[in-house]
């Protein structure tokens, strides 16, 4: 969810006083994670708190809310798994990762000729990419867009078709810079698979041995459909969903919801998950707001993480849970 959506949705609403607030500690081993992706709303900072909410004897990691994938690159760079797999409804999305995946060569050189082509007139070659994304679904003009659009920040029409404007400030990240990204990334999550699919259907077919990151559109666009992405994502459903995944005993962590705290308040961004999910729910600080530093405000966000029972039996308990993450807090202070 993007910083601007958070502020439209939020709640006027106390945060419950019992959820632990946890700072972790960036990760050594993740300051030179590549990412091949731009995209508003990627966790790649809340990653250094969910990756050591991954157990030792992970078999697969599972992202069906994969976007950037962030969580699954940097759990691929500390080889935590077996492997990976990403998924997403966006199908052209999911098409883009397939091609980092298996031919980032190829496909960096198809960016570089967009990137090179545009020089003449940014914006109308721009525009031009953008109509023919919409009519053939290309995988590199996709990325060229998401280079090139304003703030990375991915925006849809009512028809499906990609319809955000571009940052006419830039040009999009330069091939070679691209071409590195592309190829890092691939050789990062080498064995892994890259797949349309929609989010019920990786919770059922995740085993034991699997743990299932899960990043969904939060309450504020999740009602109904949203200019931000290809589907909307009904709480209701979603929280039923939840509930079987419970009870077939699924490892999963999921990111939903939190807080922005200010100092006249705080603010949440909707209604917590039911508790009788029996869900172990923590607030990660993930940092200072970009968009109240924005707005002359000083504001951090907390972001609301839910680890399944299953998961926590596996991590020794909430008590070893929460403990992990305090002691990281008290490294970073």
């Amino acid at each position: 969810m993007t910083e601007s959506s958070r502020h439209a949705a939020s709640l006027p609403r106390q945060p419950e006083s019992h959820v632990p607030v946890l700072t972790p500690s960036r990760l050594a081993g993740l300051a030179d994670v590549p990412h091949a992706l731009p995209y508003q709303g990627s966790k790649r900072r809340l990653a250094h708190a969910i990756v050591p909410l991954l157990p030792a004897d992970t078999d697969r990691l599972l992202e069906p809310f994969a976007g950037s994938a962030a969580v699954t690159i940097a759990a691929r760079h500390l080889r935590i798994g077996r492997t990976a797999e990403i998924s997403d409804l966006n199908v052209p999305l999911m098409r883009l990762w397939q091609r980092v995946l298996t031919e980032p060569g190829a496909l960096a050189d198809d960016y570089a000729q967009l990137w090179h082509a545009q020089q003449a007139d940014p914006r109308a070659y721009y525009d031009a990419v953008r109509d023919r994304f919409n009519t053939t679904g290309e995988p590199h003009c996709l990325l060229y867009l998401l280079a090139r659009c304003v703030k990375a920040a991915v925006r849809y029409n009512r028809e499906g078709g990609f319809n955000q404007g571009p940052d006419k400030r830039r040009l999009g990240a330069r091939p070679e810079v691209m071409r590195v990204r592309l190829t890092e990334t691939a050789r990062v999550l080498a064995g892994c698979r890259a797949y349309a699919a929609d989010y019920a259907d990786v919770l059922v077919q995740a085993d034991p041995a699997d743990v299932v990151y899960l990043d969904p559109p939060y309450q504020g666009v999740s009602r109904a459909r949203d200019h931000r992405y290809m589907a909307g994502l009904p709480r209701e459903a979603f929280v039923a969903r939840l509930r079987e995944a419970v009870a077939a005993g699924t490892s999963f962590v999921l990111s939903y919801d939190g807080l922005s705290r200010e100092r006249t308040g705080d603010r949440a961004y909707g209604e917590p998950l039911p508790g009788d999910l029996g869900l172990l729910h923590l607030h990660v600080d993930a940092g200072t707001s970009t968009q109240a530093t924005l707005h002359g405000r000083r504001a951090r966000t907390l972001e609301s993480l839910y680890l399944s029972p299953a998961l926590v039996a596996r991590l020794g308990g909430p008590a070893a849970v929460t403990g992990q993450l305090c002691q990281e807090r008290q490294s970073a202070a």
